[in-house]
């Protein structure tokens, strides 16, 4: 009688399968050992199976888990890398970095009469090792006295070289060289882009030495009117800028200055992310490549109906508010305004010169400036600077033997 054997295998996909032995295809014990011997080997398989199944689960399970720790400590090394290169650059140029304090007279506040001495604190940097500092030209353009002081509290007495207010910038001299300070590097700005990160070390409501660190939000070209001005370029930054830090120096990571703090657009009067800087190649443009010069007034140009309520013979002039002891305005004999007023909101000192012409450039709101330099920097020993003002209802001249 025949018969058969049925045998199961479990496959890999834990499918039933079914293998019929024939009782005639073998006989006695030899072919009985095979069929143990084969279902031993199939066991055999699906257990290993089983334990490289687990092997690879609790493998993915800890690259799962490990996974993100990975990405972290990335990320956490990136983090490190530029806190790191911060901190180096910082200490770099951290001894450049000083605080400028200004002295001038100036009108008492309302009510008050008189004239009394106003203090200044602004931000600058050390550009060169002959004691050249750059700095914000309002903050020194009508100051009396300037004093520079260095990060070991070494103070140091400086004068005006030469100012561009156009850009807000402004260079001193000191009178000697400081016993320890380094330089700071004048960059290339022209290599600067928007989304680039920056750091602003300056004296914010007089705290030295202060770092605020942020990025360059956008540029800003302004005079470009004609071929005969030169364009003032500024750096828009979200970096913390408050009073203190005009001046102030906007280094990029590798230490090097890419501008100097001019001002911030607030309503209420501190940071809200939107501070200026003038380009450092502009302050190279305007102050490092020109013949210096430094006028030492501080003044406003009046047009529209303000120039004709002061009864000017042009459409419009510079009023001088005040000039600096010492400056060359000074010496040239320009008058200072005398009266504080307040004009359509607008505080301002009258009863000052009104410069008409300088070299007879008419100043106008059209942007004469530039030519106005240009026209001063021609002069040789032995011409005369000519100024025409208008004083107390009449065109007064001024002739200035240029010596040197």
């Amino acid at each position: 009688m025949s018969s058969a054997v049925k045998i199961i295998k479990r496959g890999k996909n834990e499918i039933l399968t079914e293998v019929r032995v024939s009782q005639d295809e073998r006989t006695g014990p030899e072919s009985t050992r095979e069929i143990v011997k084969t279902v031993k080997g199939w066991i055999s398989e699906l257990h290993q199976r089983r334990r490289d199944e687990q092997l690879a689960t609790s493998a993915f399970r800890k690259i799962r888990v490990a996974l993100p720790l990975i990405v972290l400590f990335f990320l956490g090394l990136g983090t490190e890398s530029d806190g790191q290169q911060l901190r180096d650059a910082f200490r770099k140029v951290e001894p450049a970095v000083v605080i400028v304090r200004t002295e001038q007279k100036g009108l008492a506040p309302f009510p008050q009469q008189g004239m009394v001495s106003l203090n200044g604190l602004g931000s600058g940097v050390l550009i060169s090792n002959d004691g050249k500092v750059l700095t914000a030209a309002h903050l020194v353009q009508a100051a009396d006295r300037t004093v520079v002081e260095f990060s070991r509290d070494e103070q140091i007495p400086a004068r005006v070289t030469s100012s561009a207010f156009a850009a807000d910038i402004a260079v001193l001299q000191l009178e000697r060289n400081p016993v320890s300070a380094v330089a700071a590097t004048l960059g290339d700005s022209d290599k600067v882009e928007v989304g680039d990160q920056i750091f602003v070390v300056g004296a914010p409501y007089g705290l030295s030495h202060t770092l605020t660190a942020g990025h360059v939000s956008g540029r800003h070209t302004l005079n470009k009117r004609s071929e005969n001005t030169t364009a003032v370029e500024f750096l828009q930054t979200d970096a913390a800028i408050n009073s203190g830090n005009s001046g102030s120096p906007l280094f990029s990571l590798n230490g090097e200055v890419m501008g100097i703090v001019s001002n911030i657009m607030s309503r209420s009067g501190g940071s809200e992310g939107l501070a200026f800087a003038a380009t450092s190649n502009t302050a190279r443009r305007l102050l490092l490549e020109q013949k210096p010069f430094w006028s030492g007034i501080e003044g406003l140009l009046v047009d529209g109906d303000l120039a004709n309520a002061l009864n000017l013979p042009q459409s419009a002039g510079l009023l001088v508010q005040r000039v600096a002891e010492g400056s060359f305005a000074w010496r040239c004999g320009i008058h200072a305004g005398s009266l504080r007023a307040n004009v359509e909101g607008q505080e301002l000192v009258l009863g000052g010169d009104v410069i008409l012409r300088i070299n007879e450039v008419p100043v106008e709101q059209s942007g004469s400036y530039d030519e106005i330099y240009s026209s001063i920097g021609r002069l040789k020993p032995g011409d005369n600077l000519v100024i025409s003002v208008f004083r107390q209802g009449r065109i007064v001249k001024l002739l200035i033997p240029i010596s040197q």
